[in-house]
């Protein structure tokens, strides 16, 4: 996808996902976390503040795993994914990252 492609598909997953959100548009971060629920499994529950960030690492790793940079390990005792680093992420400048990141989030919503 081109950068305007990835940019129109994010905008319109914004809005999609707002409609649930009060109509709030969910930036990066937001969706990372709903991205680490809904791969735990376990459906919405309050989570403590470093359950969050946990959260939301998992969704990173399964993000980055599109891209054969982690690879899922398994699960621990309590359910909670764990992933393997396979291969080094490029230091990709912060531009590179946002637009890496809309594109991998655009595709996992396209695939639910």
């Amino acid at each position: 996808m081109t950068p305007a492609e990835i940019n129109s598909k994010w905008k319109d997953l914004q809005e999609r996902i707002a409609l649930d959100f009060d109509n709030e548009k969910p930036d990066l971060k937001v969706l990372l976390f709903l991205i680490g629920v809904q791969e735990l499994g376990k459906g919405p529950q309050k989570f403590s503040k470093r359950q969050k960030e946990e959260l939301m690492h998992i969704a990173n790793c399964r993000l980055f795993s599109e891209l054969g940079f982690y690879e899922l390990e398994g699960l621990d005792q309590d359910g909670w994914p764990h992933w393997k680093l396979m291969k080094p992420i490029p230091p990709y400048t912060m531009l590179e990252q946002e637009m890496i990141m809309k594109s991998l989030m655009v595709t996992y919503f396209e695939k639910l």
